[in-house]
């Protein structure tokens, strides 16, 4: 007797979307129930991570990283909503990813507004390595599906930022979470692109 093949993920963000779906699949059906597009609840996800980033700039990070967790749980949704309804689309997909890139880089833009004010220059710098190293990780995998690659490998994706992001401010580790941050991001691009340099010797 055959055992079952064990499913295999692509990263921690897969595997904890798949995992998650029994709590985003029925709050999706009951968005669904209220009319909501999958596009709406991701305009705002886009509106909240904002205000999340106007909590920052004021230096109430504690209750910033609050405001992004949660803005982030509404962010999972808009998937979960357009996969129950039937109303997934490539426009969708593509406006889920270019507002998922302005929401990051405006909680980043908050926190450097901050920042500013203490005059912690380690700190900005390291926030500039991780908002950068976030962009080459979102373009790495464009650029891999572009050539043929489904690319979505690596430690730090999306999900695990935020969810590093909002636990250190709520803990107040601001200096360590960065310098984490700042590696990891760059360890994830580096992966990615090795990855595709692998996966196109497979099949030159």
């Amino acid at each position: 007797m055959e055992r079952a093949k064990t499913k295999q993920y692509d990263s921690l963000t897969d595997f904890l979307r798949t995992q998650a779906t029994v709590i985003t699949h029925p709050i999706a059906r009951i968005l669904e129930k209220l009319g909501l597009h999958p596009n709406t609840v991701t305009i705002l996800g886009l509106f909240l991570n904002i205000g999340a980033a106007a909590i920052l700039a004021s230096g109430r990070l504690v209750w910033g990283g609050v405001f992004l967790l949660l803005a982030s749980s509404v962010d999972s949704l808009d998937g979960a909503l357009a996969r129950v309804s039937g109303a997934k689309s490539r426009f969708g997909a593509f406006l889920d990813s270019t507002l998922d890139r302005i929401s990051e880089g405006a909680l980043f833009f908050g926190l450097l507004v901050w920042l500013l004010q203490q005059n912690a220059t380690l700190e900005i710098y390291l926030t500039f390595l991780i908002l950068l190293g976030s962009v080459m990780i979102s373009y790495t995998r464009a650029r891999a599906e572009g050539v043929g690659y489904e690319c979505k490998v690596g430690i730090l994706t999306r999900l695990e930022r935020v969810v590093v992001f909002g636990a250190g401010l709520i803990i107040g580790w601001v200096r360590p979470t960065l310098i984490f941050m700042a590696v990891f991001t760059w360890i994830t691009v580096f992966q990615r692109v090795l990855y595709v340099y692998r996966e196109s010797r497979k099949n030159p």
